[in-house]
């Protein structure tokens, strides 16, 4: 064996240490790029033009989301990419389009079984197996499994009211299939809304405070602690301060939090200090006292020097329910429908784009609304956050969708997912670093189950139209967002060629 020595020099010690400097900074660099802490923020029904930062005529102050975007990129084409709750919170937990679950389109009802496979990894699983903490607050809507005392389904099974809601549930049991058993080391928040269960973990210690809910049949619920509905947005912002706080000091088990406040979703439970802080009516001040909390959290991670490792994103779960707001309306109406303002049917479109200057369009200058296939149902914005890793300032057209967080997370922490694993999302973290070119394609869906198709600027929307022969029709809709964003001229006659090739890559997907 040879061995080989140095020549000498007085200056070796010297040579020596700069070199052990030199490894010991790429080495120390990245072990920090390998284990960011992580937090994700999800908003619940929240608009594309409702934060300040993408739409300069939102009548809502934002300014903590509006200094996040400052800090980091804003991304302007990301995507659900379908425009309701739980198929959109599954898109993200497990990179795959919700279409391809038990549950192909619509909204989870009251205690139905999680949209998960028992051996996917989910979002907080991977971090969880990476030997990250993780916790999660807020909203789950992902399905969960109540014991009962008699064996059978919880009463109120399959809906999202019933009179007797949970008159059979056994509270002294713990939940399954839920939160903890799918990534999360800590966990406080509800599964379904309507459910009003909160379980700390896997076992129901509280339960939503409103006139809507009815958990007077259930037995032990008056054992339980109620939550009214104005202070649940504060216990869950103070419980993730407190797991930031109780992790902070671990470097070696840095830490995800996945933050899902239930606002602005309706009921519109704003809080007393909020209440006509906007020019936007209930809904523009509780997208208001959302931002606040949030500019607690960022507080926090300044305050305790994490911010400059911390991975920040925010996105909502969908679009915007509401059409427009203003300072003293009413809302009651939950999908907010102004008579004569937009039109509801397929393939209208608004009568003018003129807003009266005292009204907020929560969806800005896009199309439709929640549950709908069109923009404003299925765009959202999206902000993401690492200092000194992603552009401060920066802005992106790059197509990205929730279900591509998942891979795109993956390749900061070098996670190998199981080889037989299969995931739609794809690894677009080069978007976040500013470089990326983002997706070529993105499959789209409305809460009603009608699936659309955007490939670069285009965008092709498909309705189908079975007649009584058995034999379906399909009516277009097709759109150049780059030239149209607002998708008020159908171009599908115009374009035959181009209708039938995307339709044709769609049905591939399908």
């Amino acid at each position: 064996m040879k061995i080989y020595q140095l020549p000498k020099s007085k200056f070796l010690p010297f040579t020596f240490l700069a070199i052990l400097a030199c490894f010991s900074c790429k080495e120390a660099k990245e072990q920090t790029r390998e284990k960011p802490n992580v937090i994700f923020i999800l908003a619940d029904d929240l608009g594309y033009g409702d934060i300040g930062a993408y739409n300069t005529n939102s009548k809502i102050p934002t300014p903590n989301l509006d200094q996040l975007a400052k800090e980091g990129m804003m991304l302007t084409n990301a995507y659900c990419p379908i425009s309701v709750c739980s198929p959109s919170r599954y898109a993200l937990m497990t990179g795959v389009y919700p279409w391809r679950s038990w549950n192909k389109h619509g909204v989870m009802r009251n205690y139905e079984p999680s949209m998960m496979e028992a051996d996917m990894v989910t979002l907080a699983e991977m971090f969880q197996q990476s030997g990250y903490r993780t916790g999660g607050f807020g909203k789950w809507h992902l399905g969960t499994t109540f014991p009962t005392l008699d064996g059978e389904k919880p009463m109120g099974y399959g809906k999202f009211y019933a009179a007797n809601n949970g008159a059979n549930l056994d509270f002294s049991k713990p939940v399954s299939d839920g939160p903890t058993d799918h990534g999360f080391d800590q966990w406080y928040g509800f599964s379904c809304a309507s459910e009003c269960w909160i379980f700390e973990n896997d076992k129901v210690k509280a339960y939503l405070e409103h006139d809507y809910y009815t958990v007077e049949n259930a037995p032990g619920s008056d054992k339980l602690q109620p939550i009214p509905m104005d202070s649940f947005l504060n216990e869950i912002t103070d419980r993730s301060l407190e797991f930031i706080s109780a992790n902070a000091d671990k470097k070696e088990e840095p830490f995800f939090l996945y933050y899902a406040p239930y606002v602005p979703h309706v009921p519109l439970a704003v809080s007393e200090p909020f209440l006509g802080t906007t020019e936007a009516g209930t809904y523009g001040d509780y997208v208001h006292e959302l931002d606040h909390y949030i500019g607690k959290l960022l507080k926090e991670l300044e305050n305790r020097g994490l911010k400059d490792n911390t991975i920040v994103l925010f996105a909502s779960d969908n679009g915007s329910v509401f059409r427009e707001t203003y300072k003293g309306m009413t809302a009651s109406d939950d999908n907010n429908r102004v008579p004569g303002h937009y039109k509801d049917t397929i393939g209208d479109s608004y009568p003018d784009l003129q807003v009266p200057d005292f009204k907020h369009i929560p969806n800005g200058e896009l199309r439709g609304w929640k549950r709908t296939g069109w923009e404003g149902g299925v765009r959202t914005p999206f902000i993401a956050r690492w200092p000194g890793h992603f552009p401060e300032g920066g802005k992106s057209e790059a197509i990205l969708a929730l279900n591509d967080v998942l891979p795109s997370l993956a390749s900061v922490l070098n996670f190998n997912f199981p080889a037989d694993m299969k995931m739609d999302g794809e690894n677009h973290f080069s978007v976040f670093e500013g470089s990326g070119k983002g997706r070529e394609s993105l499959v789209i869906q409305s809460g009603n189950n009608v699936f659309g198709y955007r490939k670069g600027n285009w965008k092709l929307i498909v309705l189908k139209d079975g007649n009584t022969d058995g034999i379906v029709d399909y009516f277009y809709e097709l759109y150049n967002l780059q030239e149209d964003p607002s998708e008020l001229n159908n171009l599908a006659e115009k374009h035959p060629r181009k209708v039938a090739e995307m339709h044709d890559e769609l049905q591939q997907y399908l």
